[in-house]
């Protein structure tokens, strides 16, 4: 064998753990000597028993314990039985461990659910029977041919089972560097461009406030529904919110948990409105409220539904309110770096994906500098002052300049969805108008 015998000790689970890894070699057990481990190249250890010439494998190191390993081949020197190897791990044994090893305990209960939709959907049901080093390039090309009309739901079984089989060479269970998914090659996946435009966020303005009249959807719905135009927070960021976590002073809300970890959103003074008019039920936590007493609305889809179709906008996602809230940020000039961190994105590559939303807002940026470099090359410059600089004032702090970005862009979608003027309409007169959302709340 490469590597050779590495001496002989007393064979334990501890000593297993412990023995080095890189290369070929056995370690014999000092008291039992047909028995021992070997350790191959990638690093995985398994145990054996030479019995009359032939040797036994016992089974994998951690599949099978060292004292238990010790036990079989006792049994197979005496003669009382032939250790057979264990059965290797079906994809659907592994799928258990590797949910409760990994997923249960690391991920938010969003990605929990995710993982348990992609295993019993598509996975288990195709590949769930199979010993999992028998899953080869083979197999993960008729997954992707089975679901090549849900491209998104194809890449997402892929990624999956990558990750579960990558889990279970890390323990030994499968060999490594066998991942039969590394030659996938994933579907392309067009993403969706809609967002909403200063006539459209008027249309669903006025939606909210007449169905809110009507009774057809609760106030908190709408009140939801509304921050969700105005700060670009995700669905579940509002609909968990507390009104602990409401700082009116500091106008901001200090989010307990969000995708990213905990974070900070600022307030502008339209979305303190919709605060300041959302009726706070006694004995509730929750700045939503669910049916049953203590909970927080599970979800604004029937409300939704209706606002969308009364505002003529049934292709309209709620997600795509929050890449609204981005599309509106660059029309109004904020940097990538900013818009990232107003929307909660841990990365600034994330938030990148929306810049291809303003378009229209980037040809103007860049009529607006060429316009103003050509002043500069076009035109004889101005004497400089005594200086010969412009005094600059201090940069604001990074809290202040988000805080500032903001109210900027909530503000310019409140002018769309907010009523004109300063004062608040009469729901009961003929034309009802936004009374929910008065200016006067606004200018304080």
């Amino acid at each position: 064998m490469t590597g050779g015998a590495a001496g002989t000790r007393a064979i334990s689970t501890r000593m297993v753990d412990a023995l080095p890894s890189g290369r070929a070699a056995e370690f014999r057990d000092r008291d039992l000597p047909a028995f021992g481990v070997a350790v191959d190249t990638s690093g995985a250890k398994t145990y054996f028993v030479d019995v009359r010439g032939e040797r036994i494998r016992l089974g994998r190191h951690k599949t099978v314990s060292a004292g238990r390993a010790r036990r079989l081949a006792a049994a197979a020197l005496a003669g009382k039985a032939r250790a057979p190897d264990p059965p290797p791990p079906t994809l659907a044994e592994l799928a258990i461990r590797y949910m409760r090893e990994f997923v249960l305990g690391r991920c938010k209960p969003a990605t929990v659910a995710q993982y348990r939709m992609t295993l019993e959907n598509h996975l288990l049901p195709a590949l769930g029977d199979l010993p999992a080093a028998s899953i080869g390039p083979g197999h993960v090309a008729d997954l992707q041919l089975r679901l090549g009309d849900r491209p998104a739901a194809a890449n997402l079984a892929v990624a999956t089972l990558a990750r579960l089989i990558d889990h279970a060479a890390e323990r030994g269970l499968v060999p490594d560097g066998a991942n039969p998914c590394r030659f996938a090659r994933k579907y392309r996946v067009r993403r969706r461009e809609r967002f909403l435009t200063a006539c459209e966020f008027r249309r669903l303005g006025a939606a909210l406030d007449s169905l809110e009249a009507e009774a057809r959807i609760s106030p908190h719905a709408a009140a939801a529904i509304r921050l969700l135009m105005l700060t670009g927070c995700r669905r579940n960021e509002i609909l968990t919110l507390r009104w602990d976590d409401l700082h009116a002073d500091a106008g901001e809300i200090r989010l307990r948990d969000s995708k990213t970890g905990p974070r900070t959103v600022p307030l502008s003074p339209a979305a303190c409105a919709v605060f300041a008019e959302t009726p706070r039920l006694a004995g509730n936590p929750f700045v939503f409220p669910g049916r049953k007493p203590g909970t927080h609305l599970s979800g604004v889809f029937a409300p939704w539904r209706r606002a969308r179709e009364r505002a003529g906008l049934e292709d309209l996602r709620l997600h795509d309110l929050r890449h609204s809230f981005a599309s509106r940020a660059l029309a109004l000039g904020e940097s990538l770096p900013a818009i990232a961190r107003l929307l909660g994105h841990a990365r600034v590559q994330t938030a990148a994906r929306y810049a291809h939303l303003g378009r229209d807002a980037v040809r103007e940026a860049a009529a607006r500098v060429a316009a103003g470099i050509g002043e500069d090359i076009l035109l004889p410059a101005p004497p400089p002052g005594p200086s010969g600089a412009q005094a600059r004032g201090p940069d604001p702090a990074p809290g202040a300049a988000v805080k500032a970005s903001a109210a900027r862009i909530a503000a310019a979608i409140g002018e769309d969805i907010l009523p004109p003027g300063g004062a608040a309409t009469d729901r009961s007169g003929p034309e009802k108008n936004r009374s929910c959302l008065s200016l006067r709340f606004i200018q304080r």
